[in-house]
């Protein structure tokens, strides 16, 4: 049986859409777009955060981030929780940590959340059955990673390069997520090696868990062999709870560890962690999400 269902309640996803408005923040300043338009996906609002003092001159480090609806204000969120990221990037900003940044929260459709997020081209590795099977019960029928990231790459990234005073090149381009999120992020950086240099991928949903059903996993292992960027200009950040459903994911991710060490990642380039009693959600993200922000944009 698939866990995706538990993975979007935990993570935030189920429950009534948010409401179409502008998430407060204490620190920086928030632009809302609603419905931003895309011929791949359907319209969904975007919220970005520019940071203290932000004139338009200085060039700021972009990074991307899934599930846009519970990035910055528990107040508009369904659960009411968020990440509290303008908070801890403003915070890593004034300590010299990381260097100006823009923070892109790109919301999620509750109904298309899965089809979206699941890496589109690990769906060949699976066996024939049970992709057939996931596909129509999971993806209702229609896997729209690859779409997905078109609409990233190709209308909203240029849109913000325009608009804002940002640093395009890929060393500057981050992606980040939880669950699901975290695949996503983790295929971005596979499929798009050129624009995003760095992928953060927190409480990573591998989808099934070894040893009672390794399928998906070892699918999407099987696509990293062969599609991890080069370590030499990539970094990748994973990490895991130990309450919840990421107590479910100790085996994978120590499978997904070592395939990316054997793609020649080291310390350099990657990291994995795990926080005992951390659990899926925004509170545990939110605590400890300055740990990859760090390792992602401020090195």
């Amino acid at each position: 049986k698939s866990l995706l269902p538990l993975f979007c309640a935990l993570a935030g996803c189920l429950g009534a859409e948010p409401a179409d408005q502008t998430p407060a923040v204490t620190v920086g300043s928030i632009v809302h777009m609603s419905a931003f338009q895309s011929k791949f996906v359907s319209p969904r609002n975007v919220d970005v955060w520019l940071p203290p003092g932000y004139d338009g001159k200085d060039r700021c480090s972009v990074v991307y981030m899934h599930d846009g609806q519970m990035v910055f204000d528990g107040a508009i969120t369904w659960n009411k929780k968020s990440w509290n990221m303008a908070q801890t990037v403003a915070a890593l900003m004034a300590k010299g940590s990381i260097p100006k940044t823009i923070v892109v929260g790109i919301w999620s459709i509750g109904s298309t959340r899965q089809g979206e997020y699941f890496p589109e081209k690990v769906l060949p590795y699976v066996p024939q059955e049970a992709r057939e099977k996931f596909v129509r019960v999971d993806l209702a029928g229609k896997p729209q990673a690859d779409n997905y990231l078109r609409f990233i790459t190709g209308e909203l990234k240029p849109a913000i390069d325009a608009k804002y005073a940002t640093l395009p090149d890929r060393d500057h381009t981050i992606v980040m997520g939880s669950s699901m999120g975290g695949i996503i992020s983790l295929y971005a950086i596979c499929e798009y090696p050129e624009v995003f240099g760095r992928a953060g991928c927190m409480s990573t949903g591998w989808i099934a868990t070894f040893p009672k059903n390794a399928t998906f996993p070892l699918a999407t292992f099987n696509y990293l062999q062969s599609h991890l960027p080069d370590p030499k200009t990539h970094r990748i950040y994973f990490d895991q709870g130990t309450a919840t459903i990421d107590a479910l994911f100790s085996e994978s991710q120590a499978f997904a560890d070592l395939v990316v060490r054997d793609r020649g990642y080291s310390d350099e380039n990657f990291m994995s962690r795990t926080y005992p009693g951390d659990d899926h959600s925004e509170p545990s993200w939110a605590k400890r999400v300055d740990v990859p922000l760090v390792f992602l944009v401020g090195r």
